[in-house]
């Protein structure tokens, strides 16, 4: 891989030095409600340089740790498959040189691609999934290939109870009796059980995905997403929730969607998401 020309604040390294890879999927083609997500990657690269590379949560430094960034992977928009397809094989590269994917969306179906993959290497693998939206219908519109199904095409992998979901506050009544019946794990609307959760899923040292749909925020600080929800957690309750998982949690692979960056033309939103990914680069780096 060659290194991109604008990376992401601080992640700079050659790529065999890395041990996590930044990768971007700019691909919004089968968004719902308002387009946009495409552009989240590149927008995060772009305004990562608003930030500085130390964090004053977690006393580290993104100059501190070897990250390489890739860039973004030129997708297809009118194929989801192919756009999958090619997902997975920027995936595979990164696993088979034993290094962490690391992916900025783009909309949430993009994770799919990423999983696919990671459960080849990893066959136990369980995933932990903060967002407002279920993601848990079979087809949206006779549509199965969707990002309001792809926490349900990643159960058709990884089958019942591997699937840990926090801060659901939105979804067909159909989505969560479907979970309730043990299918998922789902903590709607807040991070409370994530403590536990995270304890016993430490104990027994199973490799995870880690999936954040930035929308999981209340839309009063995150308003730069497709389908903003009402009732959202705030960042800094997301920031300690994520620095949770991923400092106790066997973190394989792991993405950061949702951003669609020209929704909030002031910027806030774009800002919010590259602290985030801050954080949790920062936070993987045991």
């Amino acid at each position: 891989m060659k290194p991109n020309i604008e990376t992401f604040i601080g992640c700079d390294a050659n790529f065999d030095d890395a041990r996590i890879v930044l990768f971007g999927a700019p691909f919004d083609s089968t968004t719902s409600y308002r387009p946009g997500a495409r552009f989240g990657s590149a927008a995060i690269r772009h305004e990562s340089y608003g930030l500085e590379t130390y964090s004053p949560y977690l006393d580290r430094d993104l100059e501190d740790i070897s990250v390489f960034d890739s860039g973004d992977i030129e997708l297809p928009m009118g194929s989801a498959e192919m756009a999958l397809d090619a997902i997975s094989q920027r995936t595979a590269e990164i696993l088979d040189a034993g290094k962490i994917p690391f992916m900025l969306g783009g909309e949430h179906l993009v994770t799919l691609g990423a999983v696919r993959e990671v459960v080849k290497k990893y066959p136990d693998l369980h995933i932990v999934h903060f967002d407002a939206h279920a993601d848990l219908r079979n087809d949206y519109l006779g549509v199965q290939l969707s990002h309001a199904c792809v926490l349900r095409r990643c159960h058709d992998l990884i089958g019942d109870g591997r699937i840990h979901q926090f801060g659901i506050r939105s979804g067909e009544q159909t989505e969560f009796r479907w979970s309730r019946e043990g299918h998922t794990d789902m903590h709607p609307f807040t991070f409370d059980g994530l403590s536990e959760i995270v304890k016993q899923m430490e104990k027994e040292h199973v490799p995870v995905y880690f999936t954040i749909d930035l929308d999981v925020l209340d839309p009063s600080i995150f308003p730069g997403t497709g389908t903003p929800e009402a009732g959202g957690v705030s960042f800094n309750q997301l920031r300690e929730a994520l620095t949770l998982v991923a400092q106790h949690l066997n973190i394989v692979a792991c993405d950061v969607n949702e951003l669609a960056p020209m929704l909030d033309p002031s910027g806030s939103s774009t800002a919010v998401a590259c602290k985030v990914v801050r954080e949790l680069l920062l936070a993987m780096s045991k």
